[in-house]
């Protein structure tokens, strides 16, 4: 996952970024591996700890580029969606994307019923404005949360030092037979954490 985020994307995260993700919300990220059993495309989300609205937040998107215009990118932002109402009940999700970024603004906005809530300048880097960008969920399909508090934490004393080796077997393999894509997209666990400052709203995908 990393790979495809370092060959996607000029915003990186180190390796115990992903594994606080994984560790705190495993129902919400999600691969596409090809037939080598090679990451070709992940989606990094996670729940809004400090907010009064039960919301989930797009943190990463990312499909190689030898894999895009087949589905994926979409296929796995609706696969993160329905978790997040499933597992939390979330109301609604939310990403940031540059301004510049038309093929992903299109995705979110043509391909999956997104719109621009506000616009932050200044929000990347290289000083480059973003758009936030939030799409709310059907009442119907709503869930119960798993807790009827704070959200799922990492259990205490869990280690700080990230390994590749904390990478456990796919829990949850679903089926991308619609016709444009036999690539699967898997739901992984992990067992390490450790959060860290990182920018997040990087997406590399075309519309697909």
């Amino acid at each position: 996952m990393q790979h495809c985020n370092l060959s996607c994307l000029p915003e990186n995260y180190q390796m115990k970024y992903y594994f606080y993700h994984i560790l705190s919300w495993p129902q919400l990220l999600y691969v596409a591996e090809d037939s080598t059993k090679k990451i070709v495309g992940y989606v990094l989300a996670k729940m809004e700890e400090d907010s009064p609205e039960v919301h989930g937040h797009i943190t990463s998107l990312a499909v190689l580029r030898s894999h895009r215009k087949m589905g994926l990118a979409a296929k796995l932002m609706t696969a993160a969606q329905e978790a997040m109402q499933e597992s939390f009940a979330a109301e609604y999700v939310s990403l940031h994307v540059r301004k510049s970024n038309r093929a992903a603004f299109s995705l979110y906005t043509t391909t999956l019923g997104f719109q621009i809530n506000d616009i932050e300048a200044k929000y990347y880097a290289d000083s480059e404005d973003a758009y936030d960008m939030r799409k709310y969920f059907n009442q119907t399909k709503r869930g119960k949360p798993q807790t009827s508090g704070a959200l799922p934490k990492p259990p205490a004393g869990a280690s700080t030092e990230a390994s590749t080796e904390s990478v456990t077997s796919a829990v949850e393999t679903l089926s991308l037979d619609s016709g444009d894509s036999d690539v699967p997209v898997k739901s992984e666990a992990v067992t390490r954490k450790q959060p860290s400052n990182t920018l997040d709203g990087e997406h590399a995908v075309d519309a697909d």
